[in-house]
């Protein structure tokens, strides 16, 4: 899918209540966006998919809602006023600001992409007799290209790890990366950023508290680990989920929802016995990737993303991407975090944090494994893979939103077909019988062909029409979004029909 696709997708956000840009009136604020009607009833689908994955399918699963605010030692505890940092680049010619692991990010994707090519020209031209791992092993150019990512790679993973400004500056010279812009490799030096905002608490500047607004919703989890375990009588494994808002100060915030400087994430610390994290790391990965396929949108399209750096507290760590218009992109990260956030709680508050596990008889500091997942990169995710254009029998074109069923913000369009007659007062008699059930929508303005192409764009999965028969028979024309089919079917069977196919519970089914 191409840069002009993503372009559509956003300005389609916009035109039909999905995304608009903050404080639009005002010019906007950068990388800050609202949800207009459609948008928040589609992300607040997807948070409920994604709680009732997690706390109706698992027993040992239980939710909180932690405070944006916390106490500024805790971030101290947590390694983010140390740590959490990145590497910024400028280039002096556009005076743009650049992170120096994603340029280095990108030069080696558009190595993946010559490779990929090469091999896609090679099967084109061999047809069926195509042996394509036998030609990534053999074919000069191919080669020579992996060589060169290698080395680059193997470069720069050593250089994350050891956090080597130095050498991430010199592999972007050595590598002749342009800045995007001005065309130039004027840069200047790589240096550190801390992505935290911080505010003051309290009521004079001499007494007023240093605090952070918090830049992910974990450390809410953890602190409050034993609050929840006591409290809930909670025995190990066991998690904790969340669903709120995090903030970080991104200087490269880009690719419209991807990255905010306000976004939402879905979190979830799942507590284990020490020794047993990689077999729980291993089983959530599958898990997590379960629920992902299940929307429907192919399996080709997500992968496991393996870190090559691995973050302070974590033993091992994968992304889930997905592929964005723009390319695979992380949607959800799991990680298995050790120890180390409640050890480092446990000695920056000087409060014990263990767990006395009576059948082993001894009290220990839990490990962690988590799943993260960013609300708006999942929305994006979703909007991008049910964007369609498709060309009509008729030569006309239409817009579709092919959102899965139980996630589109209406489910069922009802639609009048003249404005008079006593239709309008049966349309409406359809939704109130049916608004208890799922979301409806009236729409009796413009001809039923434009009806039904606005709701093709909103993702409505469904449409039914009165006309002047339903007043006689009690039926209805129902019309598929997918297809475009219609059928004629009882007014009384609609709850049935629709229920079926737009229940997040059967969706959950096929996960649980």
């Amino acid at each position: 899918m191409s840069e002009d696709v993503f372009k559509k997708i956003v300005s389609h956000c916009k035109e039909y209540g999905f995304v608009f840009q903050s404080s639009e009136i005002y010019d906007g604020l950068s990388a800050v966006y609202d949800y207009g009607q459609m948008g928040v009833e589609l992300k607040n689908n997807i948070k409920k998919y994604w709680w009732d994955s997690m706390v109706l399918l698992n027993e040992n699963v239980v939710g909180i809602d932690s405070a944006i605010f916390m106490h500024p030692t805790i971030w101290k505890a947590s390694g983010h006023v140390d740590a959490f940092n990145d590497p910024l680049i400028d280039n002096k010619d556009s005076k743009k600001r650049y992170r120096a692991d994603v340029l280095i990010e990108d030069y080696l994707a558009k190595i993946d992409d010559k490779i990929n090519k090469e091999v896609e020209k090679a099967a084109k031209r061999f047809g069926e007799s195509f042996d394509e791992a036998m030609y990534r092993q053999t074919n000069p150019r191919v080669l020579e290209n992996q060589a060169k990512r290698d080395e680059v790679h193997a470069r720069f993973a050593k250089a994350l790890n050891d956090s080597n400004l130095e050498e991430l500056r010199q592999i972007i010279v050595d590598c002749e990366i342009v800045d995007p812009i001005s065309g130039t490799r004027n840069w200047t030096e790589v240096r550190q950023f801390n992505l935290m905002f911080s505010t003051e608490m309290g009521s004079t500047a001499d007494g007023a508290m240093k605090v952070y607004l918090r830049p992910e919703t974990a450390q809410g989890i953890f602190v409050n680990f034993l609050n929840v375990q006591k409290t809930g009588r909670m025995k190990i494994p066991f998690g904790i989920a969340q669903i709120g808002k995090a903030f970080r100060n991104e200087i490269v915030a880009r690719q419209f929802i991807f990255r905010m400087r306000e976004f939402e994430q879905m979190e979830m610390q799942f507590f284990v016995r020490p020794g047993e994290e990689l077999e729980w790391f291993a089983k959530w990965k599958e898990v997590r990737m379960k629920w992902h396929k299940a929307l429907g949108f192919g399996d080709h399209k997500y992968r496991f993303h393996d870190h090559d750096k691995l973050a302070h507290y974590a033993n091992a760590a994968t992304d889930v991407e997905f592929e964005m218009p723009f390319g695979f992109k992380e949607v959800e990260g799991i990680h298995s975090r050790t120890d180390f956030d409640l050890s480092s709680h446990e000695k920056y508050s000087g409060k014990k944090l263990q767990y006395f596990d009576p059948e082993l008889n001894k009290s220990y500091t839990p490990y962690v494994i988590e799943t993260s997942i960013g609300v708006d990169r999942m929305f994006l995710s979703i909007v991008s893979a049910s964007y369609a254009e498709e060309v009509l029998e008729d030569g006309e074109t239409r817009v579709v939103l092919r959102l899965p069923a139980a996630l589109a913000p209406i489910k069922l369009g009802v639609l009048p077909l003249v404005k008079k007659d006593g239709l309008p007062e049966k349309a409406r008699e359809i939704i109130d019988a049916l608004k208890f059930d799922f979301k409806c929508q009236y729409d009796e303005k413009d001809s039923i062909g434009k009806r039904y192409r606005r709701q093709d764009a909103i993702g409505t999965p469904y449409c039914v029409t009165v006309d002047h028969q339903s007043l006689e028979d009690n039926t209805v024309t129902i019309r598929y979004r997918d297809t475009m089919e219609q059928e004629r079917v009882a007014i009384d069977k609609l709850s049935d029909i629709i229920s079926d196919k737009v229940s997040m519970k059967n969706l959950l089914k096929t996960i649980g």
